[in-house]
């Protein structure tokens, strides 16, 4: 006995530390209806650890989230691979999105429904090469929408940040309190804004797009 536990909880903890194939025979992945369908990105990675889960992991996406769930007795080190082999299980059942205007338009209409009340209307939403700096703009008045031909080869949960932002422009020109209240419905928001910054493409909340 070594502080308080005997041999049998000591058999049973190294039974719980045995290599993680042989703890997990059962791995789940199922992917929800919605815009991440069709996304052979790299998501956004939530765990969830709980009790009642004893041996199965399972994978599911959320709005553009992978969230895993996992046992609680499941160390970082142990849930690492299996979130790998998950992963790689999904990306080869979703079949990626053409980066086009189409594609934009796409993204547009279904963030309009979803956030807007189908509400907005725009002229075109377009891939432009003129913006290496910003991640977009957008002319109200004209109902343009232009948007960094980078963002064609960044993660769409970004890309989907991106063009809310410039939605919301259609009714909010600046960056004040209710222009952020309309973005922040896009519950990725401050996880795109961090992606955005670490690339040099985010701008200040207080400047215009």
């Amino acid at each position: 006995m070594i502080n308080g536990m005997s041999s049998t909880s000591n058999r049973r903890d190294a039974n719980r530390r045995r290599p993680v194939l042989q703890l997990l025979p059962r791995i789940h992945s199922h992917i929800l209806s919605g815009m991440a369908e069709n996304e052979n990105e790299d998501w956004p990675i939530e765990i969830i650890r709980t009790q009642r889960r004893r041996k199965s992991v399972s994978a599911e996406l959320k709005q553009g989230v992978l969230v895993i769930r996992a046992p609680a007795v499941m160390s970082d080190a142990e849930l690492t691979p299996i979130i790998e082999n998950l992963k790689r299980r999904l990306q080869k059942r979703v079949q990626p999105i053409p980066r086009s205007d189409a594609h934009l338009e796409e993204v547009a209409r279904r963030l309009n429904r979803k956030y807007f009340g189908n509400k907005l209307r725009w002229h075109s939403i377009r891939y432009v090469k003129n913006q290496n700096k910003r991640f977009g703009s957008c002319t109200p008045s004209r109902g343009t929408i232009r948007i960094s031909h980078r963002l064609a080869e960044m993660p769409q949960w970004v890309e989907r940040y991106v063009v809310m932002h410039e939605l919301a422009h259609l009714l909010e020109r600046n960056h004040g309190r209710r222009f952020w209240q309309l973005v922040n419905q896009y519950p990725l928001t401050e996880r795109a804004r961090g992606y955005l910054m670490a690339v040099g493409l985010e701008e200040d909340a207080g400047a215009a797009s």
